[in-house]
């Protein structure tokens, strides 16, 4: 028989999610240094050399952080399974015991969820307590190289856009041009995320919208504050 295989959005949880991180977090925090910058009055030059600093620097720091968080999430699961490893080479007759009590509380009667359970054990036991005990998968799994790559690399795509805004806007115009720009970016990332997770797209949008024009509402008037007082 020949098997009907299946695409699902969820397979690209491991990676949408970094991408989407990456690309916001590049575009907002860019934008938002920027617009401080110039609402303190600061000349181009100065605008350029703090959003150069802000893309090199969030990029590092995005592939730093994703790498070291995802990495703390990969060794729970290797101790995991690791202590589920020994206790079904310690006592395998428990570990079929407790993986035909999962089965039966998802609904098998107690017969059917006993021998699921030892065709399960005798296949891969470690596999099945690693799914259905510990919810670990292949889909689920953390992958921290990874994360940090497509964070690091979203975030400089991200980081990249206002940063031209400000080398080619009037200087008049750079407060609301980069506002303006970086709003239209961040649509643009929550539209496209949506689609490609299968989420609704006005939600995302709107929800990507409210928090990056806060932030750079905040850094705005920080910005215009500071240059004001000096």
């Amino acid at each position: 028989m020949r098997l009907h295989r299946e695409s699902h959005l969820v397979t690209r949880i491991g990676w949408l999610r970094a991408a989407v991180l990456g690309a916001n977090d590049g575009i907002v925090s860019t934008a938002s240094l920027i617009l401080g910058v110039a609402a303190s009055g600061a000349a181009r030059p100065a605008l350029l050399v703090a959003g150069v600093a802000g893309l090199v620097a969030g990029a590092m720091s995005m592939a730093a952080g994703e790498y070291v968080s995802v990495s703390s999430q990969s060794d729970t699961e290797a101790a995991d399974l690791a202590r589920e490893r020994a206790e079904l080479a310690a006592d395998p007759a428990h570990e079929l015991a407790e993986l035909a009590e999962i089965y039966v509380a998802r609904g098998l009667n107690e017969e059917t969820a006993a021998a699921a359970a030892a065709q399960m054990m005798a296949h891969d036991a470690l596999g099945a307590h690693a799914r259905d005990e510990l919810h670990i998968t292949t889909l689920t799994a953390a992958q921290p190289v990874v994360a940090a790559f497509t964070s690091a690399a979203t975030f400089t795509v991200g980081a990249a856009l206002p940063l031209l805004l400000a080398a080619l806007l009037p200087m008049p115009l750079m407060a609301a041009g980069q506002a303006a720009g970086a709003l239209l970016f961040l649509a643009l990332l929550g539209y496209v995320g949506a689609r490609v997770g299968g989420a609704p797209p006005l939600r995302a949008t709107l929800r990507v919208l409210f928090w990056g024009a806060l932030a750079m509402a905040l850094t705005a008037g920080i910005g215009r504050l500071v240059g004001t007082a000096i």
